[in-house]
């Protein structure tokens, strides 16, 4: 009896003995792979777009409407970091410009996305600010996670016309 119960706790030993083993080579293999491997991804590529000044007009009157009106300026998208899970951030930039400084202006960011479906574009995220003074260095950075597609940034302001950027592509 004493041998077959040497034997079966000889042999629970190496079967323990066996899965640390192949735990211990598994953790290594998996650790010297991961400091060798590429695992990075590569930087997405600037998508950028000239930015150029968006003159705003604050007040109603038509008199004051025919003196001061607003031109479509640009809107400057560039790519950012790319993250997990196909996660896409952008910087859209424009210059906001002030005629009346002494007045506040509200404006809105929306990232829109194009449906094939429809041949329509709709508002995928919205982002709301202002400011009072002169101008203002208008700044949004969006993120799209996991839905590639065509998009574009649109800058709305009180009283005018949309500022719509050039389309660009997301793709996972």
């Amino acid at each position: 009896m004493t041998t077959g119960t040497v034997l079966a706790s000889g042999s629970a030993s190496a079967a323990k003995f066996f899965v640390a083993a192949l735990a211990f080579t598994g953790a290594y293999v998996g650790l010297s792979a991961y400091g060798t491997a590429n695992s990075a991804p590569a930087p997405a590529p600037a998508v950028s777009q000239p930015v150029r000044e968006l003159p705003l007009s604050t007040t109603t009157t038509a008199a004051a409407a025919t003196q001061e009106t607003a031109t479509a300026g640009q809107i400057g998208i560039s790519a950012l970091a790319t993250g997990p899970n196909c996660l896409k951030t952008f910087v859209a930039r424009s210059l906001i410009v002030n005629p009346a400084p002494d007045e506040a202006v509200s404006y809105n960011w929306r990232l829109s996305r194009w449906n094939p479906g429809t041949n329509t574009w709709h508002t995928y995220l919205v982002d709301y600010s202002g400011f009072a003074g002169a101008e203002e260095s208008a700044e949004w950075d969006p993120a799209i996670a996991a839905n590639p597609g065509w998009y574009r940034v649109e800058l709305r302001a009180e009283g005018l016309k949309t500022v719509k950027s050039d389309r660009f592509q997301v793709s996972c």
